[in-house]
């Protein structure tokens, strides 16, 4: 099967549901299995709430999501200050014992996790953040 979604969303932390939302539906109607949906919804939620809290100015978030009968193709992107999470954000100790590591910082780890490719970009004054996950293996 195959489908698409877009979905443009002002940067305000109650429209972030609206995403969930989008994935859920769109994932039932490509038949997508559970896990498959809920990564890729816990990776959007993270990222989305990474642009709310540190984007500085970011008016507005895009999401694009394309499947296929291999994969999920999700780009997000957002008008706010550059950063490139991919080379920007430190990996975390996960060794640490949970008291000895900072507040944070997993969120771009987790990503890098549940995604199988990821790129980005700074292209016409937004960040663009695109991800493929694989439907198996």
């Amino acid at each position: 099967m195959s489908a698409t979604a877009f979905l443009k969303i002002p940067s305000r932390h109650d429209q972030l549901e609206r995403i969930a939302a989008a994935v859920e539906e769109m994932g039932e109607q490509d038949d997508w299995p559970p896990d498959l949906i809920f990564k890729v919804n816990l990776v959007l939620e993270e990222l989305g709430v990474n642009i709310l809290t540190h984007s500085g100015k970011a008016s507005e978030i895009e999401i694009s999501l394309v499947s296929d009968a291999a994969t999920v193709k999700v780009e997000i992107v957002d008008d706010g200050i550059p950063f490139d999470p991919l080379a920007e954000a430190a990996a975390p100790d996960t060794a640490a014992a949970l008291d000895q590591r900072p507040i944070g910082g997993l969120g771009i780890h987790l990503v890098r996790e549940m995604m199988d490719e990821l790129h980005y970009r700074r292209e016409n004054g937004k960040n663009r953040l695109a991800m493929v996950k694989r439907k198996t293996g």
